[in-house]
């Protein structure tokens, strides 16, 4: 079975700090992967890396049969624009601060990149983004712009936005981060009933409760490494190595 992601042996640098070293993960089709541990333990960075916003130095990268890197000789050796191209279509990302257009409506935000990117028919857009932000709870917000909306409502439409494009994964960067408890709970609730409809997703977040009880998978990550990984449940509630415990109990 082809993985919906696959990342291999990934390494990068900044300058003289390594941030990912050796670090090598799958994704399965309708897999929910959290990925936990201290700030600058790498995880964003990972993230950016399979996102494409970042460069691999090493590592082997694909989305199910489109391969995006190769490891020639310990160096990353990327597929040329094409690749890229094809590759962007197979992920949505969420990001912690929303990253909305701000002067667009939250209509325009949503159908933007379908129409001008994909060529898809205004009318088959907006219908399409209306049908979405019916799920998000947010029906009879299109019109607005989103300094209008609050936090969670836009973090929300954001969600609405990357579905847009009909990924196979979804990628989030630390989601609730920006958000206050209340409207953490919004959020969080729009992301487990993707789960249950089986939306293959990887989430960076500091919310144990919520990897423990809708992630498949947990890497805990430090220091550049996966310090340790196993089922949710088993990760959060029985962590095996002193580290992961350490943070666990730092974060309740």
């Amino acid at each position: 079975m082809t993985s919906l992601v696959s990342l291999q042996h990934a390494r990068k640098s900044f300058g003289d700090v390594e941030v990912l070293k050796d670090i090598s993960l799958t994704v399965e089709q309708g897999e929910v992967l959290a990925i936990i541990g201290p700030s600058g333990g790498g995880k964003s960075t990972l993230l950016r890396c399979c996102t494409l916003l970042e460069t691999l130095d090493g590592g082997a990268l694909s989305f199910g049969d489109c391969v995006v890197t190769t490891d020639q000789n310990g160096h990353a050796v990327y597929g040329g624009k094409d690749v890229l191209r094809q590759a962007r279509t197979h992920f949505g990302l969420v990001f912690q601060n929303f990253n909305l257009f701000p002067h667009y409506t939250v209509m325009r935000n949503l159908t933007d990149a379908p129409v001008t990117v994909q060529k898809v028919p205004k009318e088959q857009a907006e219908a399409k983004a209306l049908q979405l932000l019916a799920k998000m709870g947010l029906e009879g917000k299109e019109s607005m712009v989103p300094c209008e909306l609050s936090g969670g409502q836009q973090q929300r439409v954001a969600i609405a936005r990357a579905l847009m494009l009909d990924p196979a994964v979804l990628f989030f960067d630390e989601p609730t981060s920006a958000l206050d408890p209340e409207l953490t709970k919004g959020v969080l609730k729009v992301i487990r009933s993707l789960a249950e409809e089986h939306m293959t997703m990887v989430i960076v977040t500091h919310e144990m409760k919520f990897a423990r009880d809708v992630a498949d998978h947990v890497i805990f990550m430090d220091g550049g490494v996966i310090v340790e990984q196993g089922p949710a449940a088993d990760v959060i509630d029985n962590p095996k190595h002193e580290r992961t415990r350490a943070f666990l109990l730092s974060e309740e």
